[in-house]
């Protein structure tokens, strides 16, 4: 007889075998069938966490492969920061369905004989708890046992390399563990700590699932207790910090390009002109900071003298100073340091 793993010991099981999924197919069926294969019985505390595509896929949400930007902007709410690309422009945005991510997680990878852009769900909770009901249907007229379920998606992350897998829904998952209160192993308060647990559960299952392994769908068994709740409790929404918490709304340089005019993802900044994600010439760094000075200035130009300096040209003192103004300021939105701007009485 099999020992019961040490208290503490966290399994994660990849479910093989799982189909080609299409519009229609019941995941809840797919996910009872990949466990039986694999010899596993759900338990209380287990949770299933399961990849966005094949939740997308069974729900059909597709679309054309062309038009890529435009279908980035459509499921987005808002535009964080972009850069230029060999392939286009880069976007990263908050997603109608929560997280500020590239691209709105819109994926033209396994996406199966269907060359159609793959889409996140718009609700992703609400597809958790779907998949919840679907697995209810599935283990019928047996009870389901008290586990969890978490759609993974994949994202990068601000100040680290690489990619990682995060909770975008969850049902039956405490997604937060707030520890502010209690007291670490020395007895000193915590005030600020919470644990992502709902998307320390994505990464965990992502290290058996893969990205080219074909493997959709892990079980991960032996949370911690508490981990796994009623279906009803908040969902991965929450975890999204958005509004008056959010600290990086824009990127650095959209920051100041909106303040001037040209905010991420509009056809006044393409006007302007995107930055790329790989070094430009000073000439083309330049150019961009003289057209967002001047936007809305028609009457107004900058020169560039023998020895570097800005000279600006305009009607009146006060439009030449408002420039200079703008021109210091959308200079430093492109890293452009020690250049002097001055203006030329032209009356």
């Amino acid at each position: 007889m099999t020992a019961p793993p040490p208290p503490g010991t966290v399994t994660v099981h990849p479910l093989h075998g799982i189909p080609e999924v299409v519009a229609g197919d019941q995941l809840g069926q797919l996910l009872r069938t990949a466990l039986t294969r694999a010899g596993l019985s759900l338990l209380d505390g287990d949770v299933l966490a399961v990849s966005s595509k094949i939740v997308s896929k069974a729900r059909g949400l597709r679309e054309a492969p062309d038009g890529r930007g435009d279908a980035v902007l459509r499921h987005s709410r808002r535009v964080v920061a972009e850069r230029r690309t060999p392939t286009g422009t880069t976007r990263v945005v908050e997603a109608q369905a929560g997280p500020v991510m590239a691209g709105a997680g819109i994926d033209g990878s396994n996406t199966g004989q269907d060359d159609r852009l793959l889409l996140l769900p718009g609700d992703p909770d609400g597809a958790a708890r779907d998949l919840y009901a679907e697995l209810l249907t599935a283990y019928a007229p047996q009870p389901l046992p008290l586990i969890g379920i978490v759609v993974t998606d994949t994202a990068g992350r601000p100040w680290r390399a690489g990619q990682t897998d995060f909770a975008l829904g969850a049902c039956g998952v405490t997604v937060l563990e707030d520890l502010r209160g209690s007291t670490d192993a020395d007895g000193r308060p915590l005030a600020v700590t919470a644990r992502a647990v709902a998307d320390e559960v994505a990464a965990a299952a992502d290290l058996v699932k893969g990205k080219a392994s074909g493997v959709p769908a892990a079980l991960v068994r032996g949370l911690p207790e508490g981990t796994v709740t009623s279906p009803g409790g908040p969902g991965a929404r929450t975890l999204v910090r958005t509004g008056p918490g959010d600290w990086f709304a824009l990127g650095a340089a959209e920051a100041v390009r909106s303040a001037l005019g040209a905010p991420p993802g509009s056809e006044v900044a393409d006007h302007v002109g995107v930055a790329s994600v790989g070094p430009e010439e000073y000439a083309e760094r330049l150019a961009r900071a003289v057209r967002l000075a001047l936007l809305d200035e028609e009457a107004a130009t900058v020169t560039e003298e023998e020895d570097g300096r800005l000279t600006v040209h305009a009607g009146t003192p006060f439009v030449a100073g408002r420039v200079v103004a703008r021109l210091e300021v959308a200079l430093a939105s492109e890293s452009i340091e020690g250049v002097r701007v001055e203006w030329a009485d032209d009356r």
